[in-house]
């Protein structure tokens, strides 16, 4: 397992987490391999995934240097003790849930719990995330993160939903420090066919559109 400050690191440098979702399991090897390829290092496994922490575990045993697997999706303290126990390097929540927090600083990993308003924002980083999800984004767009850099100007924020190839860029430019991408980058159609270098292609596409922007 990759040490907090080992996942931190990686993620404000790449600026990107890809959300796996599938429903197919089979193939999600072959997935996270051709988006890896084309240069995105940080894996989310949802729970949403059948046998997710099989598949954590797994990957946890498998995964390339220079590449993170997480867990997400983790809505208690019971789930993120397991998806720690499986090898998961960070764990993401669509919600604030202080337990998950408490537990993933006493395990010394990467938390990133979920939050909306700029109470539940500052919340969250008070208890102890690393970084902020910002769930769902998808109604607020790039300009609130804008707007939060006044008031909670030290605070690392990530949108998560409604972010796509074509604005992942403008998040970070209005302050967001990573941005988590999920439909937008496994084109449902492309892994239907087997097309793994249109993955590869897509992802190389978002990370290089990434380097160079800074907050």
């Amino acid at each position: 397992m990759a040490k907090r400050a080992e996942v931190l690191d990686l993620v404000l440098r790449t600026k990107v987490i890809a959300v796996i979702r599938m429903r197919d399991a089979v193939k999600l090897g072959q997935v996270t391999a051709a988006i890896s390829r084309g240069g995105v290092k940080a894996i989310e496994i949802t729970m949403t995934v059948p046998g997710a922490l099989d598949v954590i575990r797994t990957m946890a045993e498998e995964k390339s240097a220079g590449t993170i697997v997480g867990a997400g999706t983790i809505l208690d303290a019971e789930t993120a003790l397991a998806a720690i126990g499986a090898g998961a390097d960070f764990i993401v929540s669509p919600i604030l849930n202080p337990e998950i927090v408490r537990i993933c600083r006493g395990a010394g990993v990467f938390v990133a719990p979920g939050a909306f308003t700029p109470t539940e924002i500052a919340t969250a980083w008070n208890l102890g995330a690393d970084v902020v999800k910002v769930f769902p984004a998808t109604s607020l767009g790039p300009a609130f993160f804008k707007d939060l850099r006044g008031p909670l100007p030290d605070i690392r924020l990530m949108p998560t939903g409604g972010v796509g190839l074509d604005n992942a860029a403008e998040f970070i430019r209005q302050g967001a420090c990573c941005v988590a991408v999920g439909t937008a980058l496994l084109d449902p159609k492309a892994i239907e066919r087997d097309d793994w270098e249109a993955l590869t292609q897509r992802a190389r596409a978002l990370v290089e559109s990434l380097a160079g922007v800074e907050s």
